[in-house]
């Protein structure tokens, strides 16, 4: 394939995630009724709370998913400056990636119902740990 180690793939399939995350907001935004009057075909709602339920998941999705990005994205860059992948790191990284498409897919759909939107995020959060004890596991 790209001769890239997996984690570092999983890495940019997140980070194109992540940075497109916003669509399904702003597609939402756009089609409400009050957006149709403005010029540029987009109004700024003043309050999340007054969207469509779908609308406001999609814009939490995306916060949730830059929440759980950033520290994943450091501890996969230091473990490849440490030469620390491995195996462990490898399958927690594609568990990773599985977690937040389910938490996103779920979390907009509005079929990751509490606890189980709750649940993946915080599986999300114990991959984070796992790649942390391998940073210091590595060095």
């Amino acid at each position: 394939m790209t001769g890239l180690p997996t984690e570092l793939i999983v890495l940019t399939i997140l980070a194109l995630l992540a940075a497109s995350m916003w669509m399904p907001y702003v597609i939402g935004v756009a089609r409400l009724p009050e957006a149709a009057g403005e010029a540029d075909g987009f109004t700024r709602p003043a309050d999340l709370r007054s969207l469509p339920a779908w609308i406001h998941r999609a814009h939490r999705a995306h916060l949730n998913l830059i929440e759980q990005f950033v520290p994943f994205a450091v501890l996969v860059l230091l473990l490849d400056r440490a030469n620390g992948f491995s195996a462990l790191t490898a399958w927690t990284t594609i568990a990773f990636l599985g977690l937040r498409i389910a938490h996103a897919a779920g979390m907009i759909s509005g079929l990751a119902l509490f606890p189980l939107r709750s649940i993946l995020f915080n599986l999300g959060w114990l991959c984070c740990l796992i790649l942390g004890y391998a940073v210091f596991a590595a060095t």
